[in-house]
């Protein structure tokens, strides 16, 4: 019975892991210790941190025109035909 449930913990343990490996926060703990190695001076790790940064404003800026995106198709179905509303 416990190597059934051992073998199941360690089949549950795989996709959880590649999960969080995949994350945001799995890639900025690798991010970290890439940095750790030293190899990087000081005007790349710079750069590298101002371009982390841009792309977070990106995926940002990427949800609010999607959400934007919605709502103008919401409002043009409204004013394609406003009475269809009330006569439902």
């Amino acid at each position: 019975m416990w190597v059934i449930a051992v073998i199941l913990v360690v089949a549950l343990l795989i996709p959880v892991t590649a999960i969080l490996v995949d994350s945001p926060l799995g890639r900025s703990v690798a991010r970290r210790l890439e940095g750790q190695g030293g190899g990087a001076t000081p005007g790349v790790r710079e750069l590298e941190r101002r371009i982390e940064v841009l792309e977070t404003d990106l995926e940002d800026l990427n949800r609010s025109l999607t959400g934007m995106r919605e709502e103008l198709q919401f409002v043009q179905r409204l004013l394609e035909d406003p009475n269809k509303k009330r006569k439902a």
